[in-house]
């Protein structure tokens, strides 16, 4: 039985296309909204409706809650899918949405409320034993305090922000000389981000991983882990290329970073789908960094691996339905990678490109996956994130799967905007790339100065 009859989409581009082509195979009717930027996008078509909900501007349209509801309810829809960004992870959001009887796709409002607040979210990593970085308490306004905390767990320091993401309100301080910047510059920017300069304190890890595990919860006490995604290819925080499994976690490691995260959102009382995000230490050891409460960009990743339709199974849970798979129903097969294609140039310190887009050849073949929201004589508007789509491939082992992608990148013609595919070629043929030697900072240390 189909868990909803007909689903708002809140959200734009190639995560609003996958959330229509998701219902569309459970048989669910789809009403995606758009913004006067967004008008005329291919995508629009496939769904059973779409409503204008205002100007390019993301706070007049995509982030106008009161013209999201208004759309879901003259049509009449039963549930809101908000994808990522915007306003996936907005606990004003998702309650309004339950005030108004409207099923919010998603963890709960009580989920995303903790959740999202780092230092609460690390105490209750703390609570169940789940590793965490060396830090502060909780959030310190004060300079001094907060560097009296900062010589107790010893330099270097990552001044973090308590609200926000995509690496805005972080700075590193490696001595006391630059803790008083770092400290003061983390808080503005996170003011100005997130409307919230709370900051807190943790241990600079040098060199480690980022490794999250996908996690799927229901409303009856299941959970389980689907593998973990390495998203350590980053460029100022912000990731650009993902691969499961990770060459640097063995089946020991996966296990014990798995129960931990079904601890955490055991404890959490969590429903959906989530990401728990470490970091992983060159000696081993992994700390918890933070909860995502949405799907993820990468979410292809765990599903090619899986085979397991992460945006389905989120639909079917958020309508009340059980978990379909057990802890053991769950199997890594092969190996995965996805490039974040983006019209950005890498060449001017990946400066955004917004244009049309003229000639557009999209690769195929064994193995192949592109998830994309663009075709050739569209637009790419300069008001959103320069995300193009996802070219991703699954291949038996991790060798084939780098050859695969390889071809599929030489095979890729978009043409008027600058695009990061010549970026990926560099990355995809470095040494240290296909020896599986990587840590946050490959990017910064051996293909560009920034």
């Amino acid at each position: 039985m189909k868990p909803f009859s007909r689903i708002l989409v809140a959200n734009r581009g190639e995560i609003a296309l996958r959330i229509i082509r998701a219902c569309r195979e459970l048989g669910i009717e789809t009403v995606v909204v758009y913004s006067e930027a967004d008008r005329g996008a291919g995508y629009l078509d496939l769904a059973d409706d779409k409503i204008c909900i205002g100007p390019a501007a993301s706070e007049h349209s995509y982030l106008d809650i009161s013209k999201i509801i208004a759309a879901a309810e003259i049509s009449n829809v039963e549930a809101i899918h908000p994808g990522y960004g915007f306003l996936s992870e907005n606990p004003q959001f998702a309650e309004i949405c339950q005030s108004c009887n409207l099923q919010f796709i998603g963890p709960t409002v009580e989920n995303i409320r903790q959740l999202g607040d780092k230092a609460a979210a690390r105490e209750l990593a703390k609570k169940v034993g789940v590793p965490v970085v060396p830090g502060s308490p909780g959030v310190i306004a004060d300079e001094q305090e907060a560097l009296g905390v900062a010589r107790e767990i010893g330099f270097p320091v990552l001044v973090k922000a308590v609200a926000g993401g995509g690496g805005r309100g972080m700075r590193v301080a490696r001595d006391e000389s630059s803790f008083g910047q770092a400290f003061h510059a983390a808080g503005s920017e996170a003011e100005l981000a997130f409307k919230n300069s709370d900051v807190y304190i943790e241990k600079y890890i040098e060199k480690p991983r980022h490794v999250e595990i996908q996690v799927m919860a229901d409303s009856y006490g299941s959970v389980i882990h689907l593998g973990e995604r390495d998203c350590s290819l980053q460029r100022r925080h912000q990731k650009l290329l993902e691969e499961s499994p990770s060459p640097a976690v063995d089946d020991d490691l996966r296990e014990r970073m798995g129960k931990s995260a079904i601890d955490l959102t055991l404890a959490a009382d969590y429903r959906g789908a989530g990401t728990i995000e470490f970091l992983l230490d060159p000696d081993g050891s992994y700390y918890f960094i933070e909860m995502n409460t949405r799907i993820q960009v990468e979410h292809p990743v765990t599903e090619m691996v899986t085979g397991i339709d992460l945006v389905q199974e989120q639909i079917r849970v958020a309508g009340g339905a059980p978990l379909r798979y057990r802890q053991e129903d769950v199997r890594i097969q092969g190996h995965c990678i996805e490039c974040r294609i983006n019209a950005e140039d890498p060449a001017n310190g990946f400066a955004p490109s917004p244009g049309r887009i003229g000639e557009f050849r999209v690769p195929g073949g064994m193995g192949v996956r592109f998830d994309s929201h663009v075709y050739s004589g569209y637009t790419v508007p300069s008001t959103y994130d320069s995300l193009l789509g996802k070219l991703i491939v699954h291949r038996e082992s991790r060798e084939e799967a780098i050859g695969t992608m390889r071809r599929a990148l030489d095979e890729f013609v978009i043409e008027g905007v600058h695009t990061t595919i010549p970026f990926y070629r560099e990355v995809l043929k470095h040494f240290h790339f296909v020896k599986g030697n990587l840590d946050t900072g490959f990017i910064e240390e051996y293909l560009i100065d920034s």
